[in-house]
């Protein structure tokens, strides 16, 4: 869902970066490693550039460490007359810059329409980042790399089955991700929390399939044009891979954020799956949730309550012009008379960074979250039922939506359903300050043990890892 931190530059790799020759003795001053801070709506992104010349070539990388490790390569690199310009497809822009006397770069970084100022001084060393809780390899079970065939014939899905030695059916999951492009891992600001829960739940004898989002990484198909129903139509299609195979015993569905909203569609529409975890999952409608959101990172960002009234009418403004227009071109004229009235359009930046709003809200995917409410789903859930949320979380708050889950399953009448309010966790259930998502990538904890545990805790009171078989006695609700 937008509730979900969008990658600033994207983490995409697509080719080795074409160059421009220039003469040897002109590329010297900026030849080397540059490191910067992006800042972006109070969120600071370290990137680091590494130019290089080979053969009177240019050529450069950027990475952005906070939200991933991969080399972005650069298309061009053009350094002439004391200024630089780099190309870079992968993000749809690039840098433009000036070396200064003292030997620093000053510039501007720019991606799809929009741009930033981004000053850069060499750096003696690459950004490092303390992860501590991603798992090293050699792992202490197999890991198998798999393609899921979808409805769809353009959609093929791309993952990793890790599960311990044998071949004997053991209770099996699918990891569902969060909203916008996510890989397998879901990446984001430098951490890989599916990489470290399916490590942890691996270790505890399940089986855990992860996946790249269709479009995304090793999968095939249109990710700009889904909605949240089409991911589901994809999950489903990962239970039945899953269902097909003799070492597969129960199944079962974990959604984190707009996963939390998959999980329960695929589970109604599946008799194959046997249990749901839904972490961070909205309870509410789409637009409820993007007002409280809203209103709640803009306080832990420390704006005023002033700041969150003005951006509420300004939300409420676009929200009902998204419900009450059906034609795409009309809907996107209505969004940008809207937002130039705040925003104004003298400024170039404000203008592209009205576009790039403007392309994102008239998407279908996000006139679905929009309308979406989760409960009808919800309430038709009768298998086993663990919700957790973080008490910081200030993406999907935690109290209306854990009630909201509650009042729903409880109409349902599911007899077996556990929520859980973890203290101190924020959405990606990190140990947090204040829960906004600035500080994700400041923590070094990817996902907090607490939440861990009790994942795993509760999976296996109901199933067994091997037979997969339900045990006399499920824990009664909470």
């Amino acid at each position: 869902m937008t509730t979900e931190v969008r990658s600033v530059l994207a983490p995409l790799v697509l080719c080795l970066g074409l160059a421009l020759p220039l003469a040897a003795e002109s590329t010297d001053a900026v030849v080397g490693d540059w490191r910067g801070v992006l800042t972006v709506q109070g969120t600071e992104l370290p990137i680091v550039f590494m130019i290089t010349n080979t053969d009177s070539v240019l050529g450069a990388s950027m990475v952005s460490p906070a939200q991933s490790t991969a080399e972005i390569p650069a298309d061009s690199v053009i350094f002439e007359a004391g200024r630089i310009e780099i190309k870079i497809a992968a993000i749809g822009g690039g840098y433009s810059g000036a070396l200064g006397e003292d030997g620093t770069l000053s510039g501007t970084l720019s991606q799809g329409g929009q741009s930033w100022p981004l000053n850069f001084e060499r750096a003696d060393e690459q950004i490092a980042l303390g992860r501590p809780q991603v798992p090293s390899k050699p792992y202490p079970y197999e890991e198998e790399e798999v393609r899921v065939a979808t409805p769809d014939p353009e959609v093929t899905l791309a993952g990793t089955l890790t599960r311990l030695p044998g071949d004997e059916p053991v209770t099996s999951v699918v990891l569902i991700t969060g909203s916008g492009p996510q890989d397998r891992d879901e990446s984001i600001m430098g951490h890989q929390p599916f990489l470290v829960l399916a490590d942890h739940l691996t270790r505890q004898g399940l089986a855990v399939l992860r996946l790249d989002d269709r479009g995304v990484g090793e999968s095939t198909g249109n990710f700009t044009a889904a909605t949240t129903l089409d991911f589901a139509d994809d999950i489903t299609a990962a239970v039945a891979y899953l269902r097909q195979r003799s070492d597969t015993g129960r199944i079962g569905l974990i959604g984190h954020s707009e996963g939390g909203l998959v999980a329960p569609i695929v589970a109604n529409g599946s008799a194959d799956v046997d249990f749901v975890v839904l972490l961070a999952g909205p309870g509410l409608p789409g637009e409820e949730i993007l007002y409280r959101q809203s209103r709640l990172i803009i306080q832990a960002g420390g704006g005023s309550q002033e700041d969150a009234d003005k951006n509420h009418q300004l939300q409420k403004a676009m929200f009902d012009a998204i419900k009450e227009e059906g034609d795409t071109t009309k809907l996107q004229e209505k969004l940008r008379n809207i937002l130039a009235d705040t925003a104004g359009t003298d400024d170039t930046d404000a203008k592209a960074a009205i576009e790039a709003q403007v392309a994102q809200l008239s998407t279908s995917w996000f006139k679905t979250f929009l309308t979406y409410d989760p409960v009808p789903a919800l309430r038709k859930l009768d298998c086993p039922v663990l919700a957790v949320n973080g008490e910081k979380d200030t993406q999907v708050p935690p109290k209306e939506n854990l009630a909201a889950i509650r009042a729903a399953l409880q109409a349902g009448k599911n007899s077996d359903f556990q929520l859980v309010e973890l203290e101190g966790l924020n959405h990606l259930f990190q140990t947090a300050e204040t829960g906004a998502p600035s500080e994700y990538g400041k923590i070094d904890e990817t996902l907090s043990p607490r939440a861990l545990n009790v994942v795993s805790s509760w999976i296996l009171e109901r199933f067994d890892t091997r037979a997969g078989q339900v045990p006399p006695s499920p824990k009664p609700s909470q």
